[in-house]
Protein backbone atom coordinates (compact mmCIF):
# COMPACT_ATOMS: atom_id res chain seq x y z
CA UNK A 1 0.00 0.00 0.00
CA UNK A 2 3.23 2.36 0.73
CA UNK A 3 4.85 1.70 -2.52
CA UNK A 4 1.33 2.09 -4.34
CA UNK A 5 0.74 5.57 -2.09
CA UNK A 6 3.98 7.14 -3.02
CA UNK A 7 3.54 5.50 -6.83
CA UNK A 8 0.42 7.62 -7.27
CA UNK A 9 1.72 10.86 -5.32
CA UNK A 10 4.37 11.17 -8.10
CA UNK A 11 2.56 10.32 -10.49
CA UNK A 12 0.07 13.20 -9.79
CA UNK A 13 2.83 15.55 -8.72
CA UNK A 14 4.68 15.17 -12.58
CA UNK A 15 1.15 15.42 -14.31
CA UNK A 16 0.29 18.98 -12.55
CA UNK A 17 3.81 20.26 -13.39
CA UNK A 18 3.65 19.16 -16.82
CA UNK A 19 -0.16 21.01 -16.74
CA UNK A 20 1.28 23.94 -15.12
CA UNK A 21 3.82 24.19 -18.18
CA UNK A 22 1.30 24.08 -21.18
CA UNK A 23 -0.56 27.15 -18.92
CA UNK A 24 -0.09 30.82 -20.91
CA UNK A 25 1.94 32.87 -18.41
CA UNK A 26 -0.14 35.12 -16.31
CA UNK A 27 0.83 39.07 -16.54
CA UNK A 28 2.08 40.62 -13.43
CA UNK A 29 -0.27 43.51 -12.02
CA UNK A 30 0.51 46.93 -12.20
CA UNK A 31 -1.04 48.97 -9.86
CA UNK A 32 -0.74 52.70 -10.03
CA UNK A 33 -2.51 56.07 -9.36
CA UNK A 34 -1.32 59.62 -9.29
CA UNK A 35 -0.28 60.84 -6.29
CA UNK A 36 1.00 64.41 -7.28
CA UNK A 37 -1.42 66.49 -8.22
CA UNK A 38 -3.07 63.89 -5.81
CA UNK A 39 -5.89 62.00 -7.52
CA UNK A 40 -9.52 61.41 -5.67
CA UNK A 41 -8.61 57.84 -5.69
CA UNK A 42 -5.04 58.62 -4.05
CA UNK A 43 -6.25 60.55 -1.42
CA UNK A 44 -9.50 58.89 -0.75
CA UNK A 45 -9.59 54.82 -1.31
CA UNK A 46 -8.14 52.17 0.57
CA UNK A 47 -4.64 53.17 1.79
CA UNK A 48 -5.26 56.61 0.04
CA UNK A 49 -3.41 59.61 1.52
CA UNK A 50 -6.72 61.51 3.18
CA UNK A 51 -8.78 58.85 3.65
CA UNK A 52 -10.42 60.89 7.08
CA UNK A 53 -11.40 63.81 5.12
CA UNK A 54 -14.83 65.09 5.27
CA UNK A 55 -15.14 64.90 1.57
CA UNK A 56 -13.45 60.99 1.49
CA UNK A 57 -15.97 60.00 4.52
CA UNK A 58 -18.86 61.16 2.04
CA UNK A 59 -17.76 60.02 -1.07
CA UNK A 60 -17.24 56.46 0.95
CA UNK A 61 -20.92 56.80 2.04
CA UNK A 62 -22.25 57.43 -1.54
CA UNK A 63 -20.47 54.38 -2.21
CA UNK A 64 -21.93 52.15 -0.17
CA UNK A 65 -18.80 49.74 0.59
CA UNK A 66 -15.48 50.46 1.23
CA UNK A 67 -13.31 51.60 -1.61
CA UNK A 68 -10.70 49.22 -3.48
CA UNK A 69 -7.05 49.90 -2.89
CA UNK A 70 -6.29 53.60 -4.39
CA UNK A 71 -3.89 51.90 -7.21
CA UNK A 72 -6.23 49.33 -8.31
CA UNK A 73 -8.51 51.32 -10.16
CA UNK A 74 -8.28 49.50 -13.79
CA UNK A 75 -10.79 48.06 -16.57
CA UNK A 76 -9.52 45.21 -18.44
CA UNK A 77 -9.87 45.03 -22.14
CA UNK A 78 -10.56 48.55 -22.92
CA UNK A 79 -8.06 48.40 -25.94
CA UNK A 80 -8.23 52.49 -26.62
CA UNK A 81 -12.24 52.17 -26.83
CA UNK A 82 -12.28 54.24 -23.58
CA UNK A 83 -16.14 56.81 -24.43
CA UNK A 84 -16.95 53.44 -25.45
CA UNK A 85 -16.10 51.83 -22.29
CA UNK A 86 -16.52 54.56 -19.52
CA UNK A 87 -19.69 56.33 -19.37
CA UNK A 88 -20.00 59.53 -18.92
CA UNK A 89 -20.62 60.83 -15.45
CA UNK A 90 -18.33 57.54 -14.56
CA UNK A 91 -14.65 58.69 -15.73
CA UNK A 92 -13.55 59.40 -11.89
CA UNK A 93 -14.66 55.76 -11.02
CA UNK A 94 -14.01 54.27 -14.86
CA UNK A 95 -17.45 53.13 -14.62
CA UNK A 96 -16.45 50.27 -11.20
CA UNK A 97 -18.85 50.07 -8.19
CA UNK A 98 -16.17 49.71 -5.85
CA UNK A 99 -15.01 53.06 -6.72
CA UNK A 100 -18.25 55.13 -7.78
CA UNK A 101 -17.85 57.83 -4.97
CA UNK A 102 -15.44 59.32 -6.64
CA UNK A 103 -17.94 60.45 -9.52
CA UNK A 104 -19.16 62.50 -6.56
CA UNK A 105 -19.71 66.38 -8.85
CA UNK A 106 -18.64 68.22 -5.50
CA UNK A 107 -16.37 71.64 -5.19
CA UNK A 108 -14.52 70.07 -2.03
CA UNK A 109 -11.93 67.12 -3.27
CA UNK A 110 -8.64 68.17 -2.44
CA UNK A 111 -6.96 70.26 -5.43
CA UNK A 112 -3.70 71.13 -6.47
CA UNK A 113 -2.51 74.90 -6.68
CA UNK A 114 -1.60 75.91 -10.37
CA UNK A 115 -0.76 78.50 -12.59
CA UNK A 116 -2.34 78.84 -15.88
CA UNK A 117 0.51 78.37 -18.70
CA UNK A 118 2.90 76.65 -15.92
CA UNK A 119 4.89 73.02 -16.31
CA UNK A 120 2.83 70.62 -14.29
CA UNK A 121 4.82 67.82 -12.92
CA UNK A 122 3.09 64.66 -12.47
CA UNK A 123 3.96 61.90 -9.66
CA UNK A 124 2.26 58.76 -11.11
CA UNK A 125 2.83 55.94 -7.81
CA UNK A 126 3.51 52.59 -9.56
CA UNK A 127 4.31 49.05 -7.97
CA UNK A 128 5.84 47.02 -10.68
CA UNK A 129 7.41 48.73 -14.23
CA UNK A 130 5.42 47.80 -17.08
CA UNK A 131 5.05 49.42 -20.47
CA UNK A 132 2.11 51.39 -21.65
CA UNK A 133 1.12 54.72 -22.66
CA UNK A 134 -0.67 57.59 -20.13
CA UNK A 135 -2.87 60.62 -22.14
CA UNK A 136 -3.54 63.31 -19.90
CA UNK A 137 -6.82 65.09 -20.30
CA UNK A 138 -7.78 68.79 -19.08
CA UNK A 139 -11.06 70.11 -18.69
CA UNK A 140 -12.26 72.60 -21.02
CA UNK A 141 -12.61 76.41 -19.74
CA UNK A 142 -16.26 76.64 -18.41
CA UNK A 143 -16.18 73.36 -17.20
CA UNK A 144 -19.01 72.79 -14.38
CA UNK A 145 -17.33 71.25 -11.13
CA UNK A 146 -20.83 70.91 -9.88
CA UNK A 147 -22.24 68.67 -12.84
CA UNK A 148 -20.79 64.95 -13.31
CA UNK A 149 -17.63 64.65 -15.39
CA UNK A 150 -18.42 63.60 -19.28
CA UNK A 151 -16.40 62.79 -22.09
CA UNK A 152 -17.51 66.23 -23.47
CA UNK A 153 -16.10 68.11 -21.04
CA UNK A 154 -12.26 67.22 -21.64
CA UNK A 155 -10.40 68.84 -24.08
CA UNK A 156 -10.34 67.05 -27.29
CA UNK A 157 -6.25 66.26 -26.97
CA UNK A 158 -4.59 64.95 -24.02
CA UNK A 159 -2.27 68.18 -23.01
CA UNK A 160 0.73 65.24 -23.02
CA UNK A 161 1.16 61.23 -23.81
CA UNK A 162 3.97 59.65 -22.76
CA UNK A 163 5.12 56.42 -23.88
CA UNK A 164 7.06 53.62 -21.80
CA UNK A 165 8.53 56.34 -19.43
CA UNK A 166 10.25 54.22 -17.00
CA UNK A 167 9.72 53.64 -13.13
CA UNK A 168 12.10 55.14 -10.64
CA UNK A 169 11.72 55.16 -6.89
CA UNK A 170 8.12 53.76 -7.38
CA UNK A 171 6.97 56.11 -9.36
CA UNK A 172 6.55 57.24 -13.13
CA UNK A 173 7.35 60.85 -13.62
CA UNK A 174 6.31 63.19 -16.19
CA UNK A 175 5.46 66.94 -17.06
CA UNK A 176 2.80 68.99 -18.94
CA UNK A 177 2.16 72.45 -20.32
CA UNK A 178 -1.23 73.41 -19.00
CA UNK A 179 -2.96 75.66 -21.39
CA UNK A 180 -2.84 79.57 -20.57
CA UNK A 181 -6.57 79.99 -21.05
CA UNK A 182 -7.75 78.00 -17.97
CA UNK A 183 -8.70 79.55 -14.51
CA UNK A 184 -10.62 78.23 -11.59
CA UNK A 185 -11.75 74.59 -10.97
CA UNK A 186 -10.60 72.07 -13.05
CA UNK A 187 -10.44 68.03 -13.33
CA UNK A 188 -6.45 66.35 -14.56
CA UNK A 189 -7.98 63.16 -16.61
CA UNK A 190 -4.88 60.74 -16.63
CA UNK A 191 -5.92 57.29 -18.72
CA UNK A 192 -2.69 54.71 -18.50
CA UNK A 193 -3.20 52.35 -20.92
CA UNK A 194 -0.50 49.47 -20.46
CA UNK A 195 0.94 46.90 -23.21
CA UNK A 196 2.42 44.59 -20.78
CA UNK A 197 -1.33 43.74 -19.04
CA UNK A 198 -4.84 44.00 -20.46
CA UNK A 199 -5.61 46.65 -18.26
CA UNK A 200 -6.11 50.54 -18.26
CA UNK A 201 -6.21 52.50 -15.63
CA UNK A 202 -8.41 55.59 -14.91
CA UNK A 203 -8.05 58.80 -12.86
CA UNK A 204 -9.27 61.99 -11.39
CA UNK A 205 -6.73 64.96 -10.24
CA UNK A 206 -8.47 68.07 -9.76
CA UNK A 207 -6.79 71.65 -9.96
CA UNK A 208 -7.35 75.13 -8.93
CA UNK A 209 -6.10 77.50 -11.80
CA UNK A 210 -5.23 80.36 -11.46
CA UNK A 211 -5.21 82.80 -14.29
CA UNK A 212 -1.96 83.75 -15.92
CA UNK A 213 -1.21 87.47 -15.22
CA UNK A 214 -1.68 89.56 -18.29
CA UNK A 215 0.55 93.09 -17.99
CA UNK A 216 -1.91 95.86 -18.64
CA UNK A 217 -1.21 97.99 -21.72
CA UNK A 218 -0.43 101.88 -21.43
CA UNK A 219 -2.96 104.25 -22.18
CA UNK A 220 -2.18 107.32 -23.92
CA UNK A 221 -3.91 110.75 -22.46
CA UNK A 222 -6.86 112.01 -24.00
CA UNK A 223 -5.11 115.83 -23.53
CA UNK A 224 -2.16 117.43 -23.33
CA UNK A 225 -0.96 119.18 -20.33
CA UNK A 226 -1.49 122.75 -20.68
CA UNK A 227 2.16 123.29 -19.47
CA UNK A 228 3.72 120.69 -21.38
CA UNK A 229 5.25 121.99 -24.96
CA UNK A 230 3.88 121.30 -27.78
CA UNK A 231 5.56 118.18 -29.56
CA UNK A 232 6.64 119.09 -33.08
CA UNK A 233 4.52 117.07 -35.82
CA UNK A 234 5.75 114.52 -38.33
CA UNK A 235 6.29 116.28 -41.66
CA UNK A 236 6.97 114.76 -45.33
CA UNK A 237 8.69 118.36 -45.52
CA UNK A 238 11.70 118.80 -43.53
CA UNK A 239 12.11 121.54 -41.38
CA UNK A 240 8.01 123.08 -41.32
CA UNK A 241 6.27 121.88 -38.31
CA UNK A 242 2.72 122.76 -37.28
CA UNK A 243 2.20 126.37 -35.04
CA UNK A 244 1.87 125.68 -31.25
CA UNK A 245 -2.26 126.87 -31.68
CA UNK A 246 -2.17 124.18 -34.10
CA UNK A 247 -1.08 121.07 -32.25
CA UNK A 248 -2.35 122.07 -29.21
CA UNK A 249 -6.29 122.71 -30.32
CA UNK A 250 -8.74 120.46 -28.13
CA UNK A 251 -10.88 120.02 -31.34
CA UNK A 252 -7.99 117.73 -33.25
CA UNK A 253 -7.31 114.16 -31.76
CA UNK A 254 -3.55 113.20 -31.60
CA UNK A 255 -3.43 111.47 -35.21
CA UNK A 256 -5.13 114.88 -36.66
CA UNK A 257 -2.51 116.88 -34.86
CA UNK A 258 0.50 115.14 -36.76
CA UNK A 259 -1.62 115.97 -39.93
CA UNK A 260 -1.75 119.88 -39.33
CA UNK A 261 1.25 121.23 -41.70
CA UNK A 262 1.62 124.61 -42.97
CA UNK A 263 0.17 125.19 -46.59
CA UNK A 264 2.98 125.20 -49.63
CA UNK A 265 1.34 129.34 -50.11
CA UNK A 266 2.68 130.50 -46.23
CA UNK A 267 5.75 128.61 -46.65
CA UNK A 268 6.17 130.35 -50.05
CA UNK A 269 5.32 133.23 -47.94
CA UNK A 270 7.53 132.86 -45.73
CA UNK A 271 10.31 132.38 -48.47
CA UNK A 272 10.19 135.54 -49.52
CA UNK A 273 10.62 137.28 -46.02
CA UNK A 274 12.99 135.69 -45.41
CA UNK A 275 14.75 136.91 -48.92
CA UNK A 276 13.56 140.37 -48.00
CA UNK A 277 15.73 140.29 -44.79
CA UNK A 278 18.76 138.94 -46.27
CA UNK A 279 18.15 142.09 -49.26
CA UNK A 280 18.16 144.60 -46.37
CA UNK A 281 21.20 143.08 -44.56
CA UNK A 282 22.98 142.82 -47.70
CA UNK A 283 22.02 146.62 -48.26
CA UNK A 284 23.02 147.61 -44.75
CA UNK A 285 26.57 146.17 -44.94
CA UNK A 286 26.84 148.02 -48.37
CA UNK A 287 26.08 151.26 -46.79
CA UNK A 288 28.50 150.65 -43.64
CA UNK A 289 31.30 149.92 -46.29
CA UNK A 290 30.84 152.91 -47.78
CA UNK A 291 30.49 155.42 -44.93
CA UNK A 292 33.78 153.78 -43.59
CA UNK A 293 35.49 153.85 -46.85
CA UNK A 294 34.38 158.26 -46.74
CA UNK A 295 35.59 158.49 -43.52
CA UNK A 296 38.79 156.85 -44.10
CA UNK A 297 39.49 159.16 -46.89
CA UNK A 298 38.47 162.07 -44.70
CA UNK A 299 41.13 160.56 -42.46
CA UNK A 300 43.86 160.56 -44.91
CA UNK A 301 43.64 163.93 -46.45
CA UNK A 302 43.99 165.28 -43.16
CA UNK A 303 47.30 164.01 -42.22
CA UNK A 304 48.66 165.28 -45.14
Amino acid sequence: MTVVSRTAALALAGGIAAAATMLPALPALAHGAPTSPISRSAACADGGQRTGSAICKTARAANGREFGNFSNLRVPNVNGKDKQTIPNGELCSGGLADYKGLDLARTDWPTTKVTAGATLPITYAGTIPHQGTFRVYLTKQGYDPTEPLGWGDLSASPILTAQDPPLRSGAYRMSAKLPKDRSGRHVLYVVWQTSSTPDTYYSCSDLQIKAKTVAAAATKPAKAKASAAPKASRSAEPGVVASQQEVASPQATPEQADDVLLSPASAEAQDRVALGHQIIIAALIVIVGVLAGTGFNRWRAARR
